[in-house]
């Protein structure tokens, strides 16, 4: 791909490495389609490297880097044993996976300048064709309110999340709760990760999965009192607005209200609407969104305080030296896959 850039008169060579030349790409295009800028206007924003001084022109990115002998990335090219620039490893991926145009290019919002801008220059420059037909950024994820950050120990991994083996979060969460919380903000707003949200969401899952279930029991009647067809529009309508997720969650919550007026007998659908309303529903919750229908097997309230009454009474059995009884429910909670953890400030536990 870098010997093609330069033929084509788009790179140039100097001092081992090659860069990408911003300005005569312009000429011909328009280097700042994606974020709305204009070369003029750019001020440099990109990574501080060794030889930067070397470029024709400040906006100009490195398609290839001369390694210094401390290096340790580094391969021969017939310009200097160096290594790629991060903008060209993600087009010549991207190319030979996906080819040279492709539907849908994600990434977080501080990616699409300089980096996306770079990858669109780069990958139309050799197939003369756009790359990419929709860019979606997302946004920032908060947690508690302050930037994640593995220097000031304001992070958590995925997998912590589930289990609870973590000092954040006040108890697991299962992923179908955890996925549901993110998608009720639109993926370009920033969303802030905490266990009292968590635990909201957890609350309006269980919701809309136990009127999910009592829909299977719901019988027909001879009218209907709702207006499926339009509500399934409205559906439609906000999955097709950028993905609207909040919109669409609320119109799913539409639906669990009317199902609990069935329950009452508030309310009625006809055989027909009830097909419609069932497959709507079951499409939205399940395909689209990607929720599970889940008993709140590991993470229900009931089963934590069940738990934790446990291990309320094994603390009381070591305080009397009931070993026995103590090991008793250690063993048998390990043997259903939930792990005790003792620490000074008591016992926690995990599921696995």
């Amino acid at each position: 791909m870098i010997k093609e850039i330069i033929e084509k008169g788009f790179a140039y060579e100097i001092n081992g490495s090659v860069y990408f030349d911003v300005l005569a790409y312009n000429k011909v295009e328009h280097y700042g389609i994606l974020s709305g800028r204009k070369v003029e206007d750019l001020i440099h924003n990109t990574r501080s490297l060794d030889g930067q001084s070397d470029k024709k022109n400040p906006q100009d990115f490195a398609l290839w880097k001369k390694a210094d002998e401390r290096h340790i990335m580094r391969w021969p090219s017939p310009w200097s044993d160096g290594f790629p620039g991060w903008h060209l490893e993600c087009s010549v991926m991207s190319k030979k996976y996906l080819g040279e145009s492709f539907d849908i290019h994600g990434g977080g919002m501080d990616l699409k300048f300089p980096h996306h801008e770079c990858e669109i220059a780069q990958s139309k420059t050799c197939s003369g064709v756009t790359p990419v037909n929709y860019w979606m950024h997302t946004n920032m994820l908060l947690l508690n309110s302050q930037k994640m950050a593995k220097s000031t120990g304001n992070f958590i991994l995925p997998n912590e999340i589930l289990s609870g083996e973590n000092s954040i979060l006040p108890k697991p969460f299962s992923a179908s709760v955890v996925r549901f919380f993110n998608m009720q903000a639109n993926y370009r707003s920033i969303l802030d990760f905490s266990g009292e949200a968590l635990e909201a969401s957890e609350k309006g899952h269980s919701k809309l999965m136990e009127a999910v279930r009592f829909l299977e029991r719901v019988a027909p009647a001879k009218t209907s009192t709702f207006d499926v067809q339009k509500w399934r529009n409205n559906c439609y309508a906000a999955m097709n607005d950028d993905f609207n997720s909040p919109i669409l969650i609320s119109h799913l919550f539409e639906a669990v209200k009317v199902i609990n007026q069935i329950k009452d007998q508030q309310a009625s659908l006809t055989k027909e609407d009830l097909s419609v309303f069932k497959k709507t529903i079951n499409a939205f919750v399940f395909d689209v969104l990607g929720l599970m229908n889940e008993d709140s097997q590991n993470n229900s309230e009931k089963i934590t305080g069940v738990i934790d009454l446990l291990i309320k009474l094994r603390k009381e059995a070591r305080e009397n030296k009931d070993w026995a009884l103590s090991d008793q429910i250690r063993d048998e909670l390990i043997a259903l896959g939930i792990q005790l953890k003792d620490g000074r400030e008591g016992t926690t536990f995990s599921i696995h």
